[in-house]
């Protein structure tokens, strides 16, 4: 395959937008995409499961600030991937998915795998579009990743024919072979032949007509003032509060490459206001940071006279809204016109990049005297900090580890370059209290999708995304189930992270209040399985830790072999905590 084809036209594009990996499960449909992008210098890593090539890209995307891509094989390749497609929309992350498909003469017609992926994708995603010609590979792939990145972030599908991807020469065989004029005798079949090599022509050959998309651009004027104006607004109303806060969402970091990260996590600790981090934005300020709190969020939205929100919506995690004082000054900053007045309408609204809107504020903003609300505001996170240490300190009525325990621990023993992925319920709850994320773009959770499973995909993306730093992925029992498969890929591609399972035999999240509350755990009961030895099946290294005495040395031992360059799993049975009684959201 020594002539240029589609796959190479598009590992072209790729690279010469700095797409430096793109993951995959093989599939005929796209072998020549692989190729051709590893020919520019684009790595290709295979996965066990079309999901986590899209976890992993969407992991990709958010910590490199640049798109991830994902390519999969036609029908249930794709169908495959829904539900991480529709994470990605959800938690905002600019994705290119490109999906293989049945050749262009063949469509509808009952050929493999065939199906209306068009129709699938364009509820899950920014805009889904087909190529039907070779000159339009290239230009299709430029704009996807513009659409992906512009506005709101969010995913992008780009459906590619077969018969584009391969040299034309294999596809006229294929076409010729397919019609049974591979050996034309009679005067319809060479004339069959002729059509076909004009079809071949037109598809190959034809004048690219630039691609024109009519995408609806933000309305600015519905919220009145211009952006420096706004910016003046909220400076003026800091200058009089005495009790502000500040809560920044994972949009404040979309499109962001590190640097900047490091840049915005600067501006909020020179604005110098009592600040809450959600989602990916946790880690933002560092492990510490004197700006920055992480418990009781509710009591000082209850008290604050000015709230500005950066990037986060008024959804269920804020209490819709309600959380907020009333009598306060509300200031949301958005990309989303929908999501800067759902549930409850600012008083300044301002439709911009968060993290660019903190940068501004930053610039013109001064500190207020706010000592005392500090005071009021730390007191409250002293004593649940204590709290939680002294609940990690009682034993558990079966002797197995407590949550608590072991999560204060690991604490201590994480390295400063630390990456956390989150995937599960109870387990990963607890681990939010506790573990403190050590620097922007370290935290990776699925968002407000809650999606369970993301753990395998994303730490694939983290480890390709930053190579060499210790990524440890926080996995309840019953999430881990769904990508422990991804043990393999990481074993394959020299991929190191720790897993922690925390092992009750349970859905607990669920279990914790449907017993409760309807007295029975139907459904919910799990088995003390092996996982560790799950994991080595794959090709990691697994180990038990069922004392609480062996937590720290367990730890240490995990740390040393993903060190190696071995992928750990610790299988953690864990005993019964009433830590978060009364937590389940729904």
């Amino acid at each position: 395959m020594s002539e240029r084809h589609g796959g190479d036209i598009i590992g072209a594009r790729l690279a010469a937008r700095g797409i430096k990996a793109l993951y995959t499960l093989c599939g005929g449909h796209i072998s020549p995409i692989l190729v051709g992008a590893e020919k520019h210098g684009v790595r290709i890593v295979d996965v066990r499961d079309e999901k986590h090539a899209v976890f992993a890209a969407d992991a990709t995307a958010r910590m490199t600030g640049l798109p991830g891509v994902a390519a999969v094989t036609a029908g249930p390749g794709l169908t495959n991937t829904v539900t991480a497609v529709k994470n990605a929309e959800m938690a905002q992350v600019p994705l290119l998915i490109l999906g293989g498909a049945t050749a262009t003469v063949l469509r509808g017609r009952g050929s493999l795998q065939d199906i209306d992926q068009i129709a699938l994708m364009t509820p899950v995603t920014k805009w889904s579009t087909r190529v039907t010609t070779v000159k339009a590979l290239g230009p299709t792939i430029d704009k996807a990743l513009e659409v992906a990145m512009e506005g709101v972030p969010g995913p992008v599908f780009v459906e590619v024919p077969v018969d584009l991807l391969y040299p034309k020469e294999v596809v006229r065989s294929w076409y010729l072979k397919e019609a049974g004029l591979d050996n034309p005798k009679t005067l319809p079949e060479k004339g069959l032949e002729l059509a076909v090599k004009g079809y071949l022509g037109r598809q190959f050959h034809q004048p690219h007509v630039e691609v024109d998309l009519d995408l609806p651009r933000p309305d600015m004027s519905m919220f009145g003032d211009s952006f420096e104006a706004q910016v003046a607004k909220v400076s003026k109303a800091l200058s009089g509060a005495k009790k502000p806060v500040l809560v920044v969402g994972s949009q404040a970091l979309v499109n962001m490459l590190p640097g900047q990260a490091d840049d915005l996590a600067k501006a909020i600790e020179s604005l110098g206001i009592p600040t809450f981090l959600g989602g990916t934005a946790r880690g933002l300020l560092g492990r510490f940071s004197p700006v920055q709190f992480r418990h009781k969020r509710s009591a000082a939205l209850k008290k604050a006279d000015v709230v500005i929100v950066a990037g986060f919506p008024f959804d269920f995690r804020l209490g819709y809204g309600r959380s907020i004082n009333k009598k306060c000054t509300l200031v949301s900053a958005n990309l989303s016109a929908e999501d800067l007045k759902k549930n409850r309408r600012p008083d300044i609204a301002v439709q911009h990049h968060p993290g660019e809107f903190l940068n501004a504020l930053a610039r013109t903003a001064k500190p207020g005297q706010w000592d005392s609300w500090f005071d009021e505001i730390r007191k409250r996170e002293d004593e649940r900090d204590a709290q939680i240490v002294e609940q990690g300190a009682e034993p558990t009525n079966d002797g197995l580890i407590n949550p608590l325990d072991f999560f204060l621990k690991m604490e201590e023993q994480m390295a400063d370059d630390a990456v956390l992925v989150v995937d599960g319920g109870d387990w990963v709850a607890t681990a939010a209290y506790i573990l403190r994320p050590r620097a922007p773009l370290s935290w990776l959770d699925p968002g407000v999708f809650g999606t369970l499973g993301v753990g395998g995909g994303f730490a694939v993306g983290a480890g390709v995304a930053k190579p060499g730093k210790e990524c440890w992925i926080i996995w309840g029992d019953g999430s881990s189930a769904y990508s422990l498969s991804e043990f393999d890929t990481f074993a394959r591609h020299g991929l190191a992270p720790i897993a922690v399972v925390g092992n009750d035999a349970s859905w607990a999240q669920i279990a914790r209040d449907q017993v409760e509350i309807l007295g029975t755990p139907l459904g919910t009961v799990l088995e003390r399985t092996e996982y560790h030895k799950v994991a080595e099946g794959y090709g990691g290294v697994g180990l038990l830790l069922t004392k609480p005495q062996d937590i720290d040395k367990t730890i240490a031992k995990a740390k040393k072999l993903a060190a190696q360059g071995k992928p750990v799993l610790i299988n953690v049975h864990i005993g019964g905590s009433d830590f978060r009684k009364g937590s389940i959201s729904i």
